[in-house]
């Protein structure tokens, strides 16, 4: 029985000698080596990178903050709220107190002023009894209680960074891009009126007016028509050479048989811009009578007066009878002593008219008594009609001319189809071609057909008048918008004037409450260095 207890005990003697024996022989495992004298690097240097975005999470993961922090930082606010109302007046308060969202940093300069300005409230026991001083001390308590003011102070980084900041940065760049908008428009709107005033000075100068009272002017202008269609009616004599030549080859190629050519043009070159009774019945008339023109301008209008151009001349009178004579007071025509005889007088073919003062007697060939009326009235070059026969025989004859120099200087020898008229050379011919484009010229000229239509169609001077004034109306709108335009440039520019020094100023204090919270941080982990990644340092 002994024997077996001694064989137990000697069999676990062993047993705890083998595991002393193994545990010895198997190694320690390492110990953690903070210090690493080689590289130089120690637990107290390596950094704390926190994200931004996880700043407020990493905080309350960390136990730093409560999670409900936003509850107990109510009663904070309104603490500040009470003590800004009693506020020494000092520069270095009322910088901090401007465009800023007041945190516990701010706090915490506000009382080391207030250590300045209420010394004297100190007592011998350290304490202040400014009632100031005890309510931004009491401030400082409730933030620091639960790391309150770190909770608040991270959420107001992270708010600058990704909402204000960026917001104020976006304005910024939509005024600027405004103000290029702005700039863009105003230029077009400027070229816009350069380009409404140069068509309207253009036109104005075709009709040879001014511009500032539009329908006056062109009434006005009309009485120079007479004048200038005489002086284009002298102007036609060069060109009869060329009328020569062309009734030359006509009869040439059609024989006796060939029918007088351009007959108004020669008669115009001939006896220059007669009267269109005098075209139509080979003699003078003894009067005309010519309609009255009735335009009305804005003087006229309250005058009720008529525009009357009588023989060339305009009469504003409220009479716009014809008196030739000393007729009665009805305005009739009085062709002085004229004895007319009755149909029982007269024989069929042939009445005499004796003029006994004067000795003259007219035969009757059934005239209607000489009198120019209507459009016979007219004179060729202001009748419309004969106007346009004219200018379509300058062109008729325009043509022959061209095909004339044409063939002269696709041929080798130049020849005459008559002898009695001049070799037709091409200079000659080319003398001839200028001779009547230059007549063409003054007849179809801007300012002769303008006038021309005025004269003969009222509803043209209201189109005309109509248009220079439209014109007058878009460089009138395009000046108003310009001006709009640079207006709101300026509106633009000093908005983002204004909002570049808040940027600026929001941007340095943000930069501030960084560095802030990372020296915060570092104090909890023993001064180790703390990186706020993706903060102010990046935008």
């Amino acid at each position: 029985m002994e024997s077996r207890k001694t064989h137990w005990y000697m069999a676990r003697f062993e047993a705890r000698t083998s595991r002393l024996q193994v545990k010895s022989l198997t190694p320690e495992p390492p110990t953690l080596q903070i210090e690493i004298d080689n590289q130089g690097i120690t637990e107290s240097n390596i950094p704390i990178d926190i994200n931004i975005g996880k700043l407020q999470d990493w905080l309350v993961s960390r136990r730093h903050v409560n999670k409900e922090w936003q509850k107990n930082i109510i009663a904070v606010r309104e603490k500040i709220n009470n003590a800004i109302q009693d506020m020494p007046v000092h520069d270095d308060i009322a910088t901090l107190l401007s465009g800023s969202y007041i945190n516990y940093f701010h706090c915490l300069k506000i009382i080391e002023i207030l250590k300045q300005t209420e010394a004297d409230t100190k007592n011998i026991f350290g304490r202040y009894g400014s009632q100031r001083m005890k309510d931004w001390l009491d401030v400082v308590r409730s933030y620091e209680k639960e790391n309150l003011y770190l909770a608040e102070a991270a959420q107001m980084l992270v708010r600058n960074i990704n909402y204000e900041i960026p917001s104020l940065k976006k304005q910024i760049a939509k005024e600027e891009q405004i103000q290029l908008e702005c700039e863009k428009k105003h230029m077009e709107y400027l070229k816009n009126e350069a380009s409404g005033k140069s068509e309207f000075l253009t036109l104005c100068k075709q009709l040879g007016i001014e511009g500032n009272k539009i329908k006056k002017e062109l009434v006005e202008r009309l009485q120079e028509l007479p004048e200038l269609y005489d002086k284009i009616g002298k102007s036609l004599k060069p060109i009869l050479p060329a009328i020569e030549l062309y009734s030359a080859f006509t009869k040439y190629v059609l024989g006796d048989e060939a029918p007088q050519v351009l007959p108004l043009l020669q008669y115009m070159v001939e006896h220059g811009n007669t009267t269109v009774y005098e075209w139509t019945y080979g003699e003078a008339p003894l009067s005309v009578e010519l309609d009255p023109i009735h335009i009305e301008v804005e003087d006229d209008k309250a005058a009720g007066d008529q525009i009357d151009f009588g023989d060339g001349a305009i009469d504003f009178g409220a009479d716009t009878s014809i008196d030739f004579g000393e007729g009665d007071a009805s305005g009739e025509i009085d062709w002085g002593n004229i004895d007319v005889a009755t149909t029982d007088d007269l024989s069929a073919d042939v009445a005499t008219i004796s003029l006994e003062e004067s000795g003259i007697v007219v035969e009757d060939a059934g005239l209607q008594g000489g009198v120019a009326t209507g459009r016979e009235a007219l004179t060729l070059l202001d009748n419309p009609t004969t106007s346009n026969q004219l200018v379509e025989q300058l062109l008729e004859l325009e043509s022959f001319l061209k095909m004339r120099v044409y063939e002269t200087s696709t041929s080798e020898q130049t020849f005459s189809l008559l002898q009695q008229l001049p070799a037709e050379s091409e200079a000659a011919l080319g003398g001839m071609l200028a001779a009547v484009q230059r007549a063409a010229a003054d007849l179809t000229a801007p300012h002769i057909m303008h006038l021309h239509n005025v004269k003969h169609s009222p509803r043209y001077v209201d189109v005309l008048t109509a248009q220079l004034e439209q014109k007058l109306s878009v460089c009138d709108k395009m000046s108003k918008l310009a001006e709009r335009e640079s207006e709101r440039r300026q509106g633009a520019e000093s908005r983002a004037a204004e909002l570049r020094p808040l940027l600026a100023r929001i941007i340095q204090r943000t930069k501030e409450l960084q560095a802030q919270i990372e020296a915060d941080i570092s104090k909890k982990y023993k001064g180790r260095p703390v990186n706020v990644i993706g903060g102010v340092k990046f935008l």
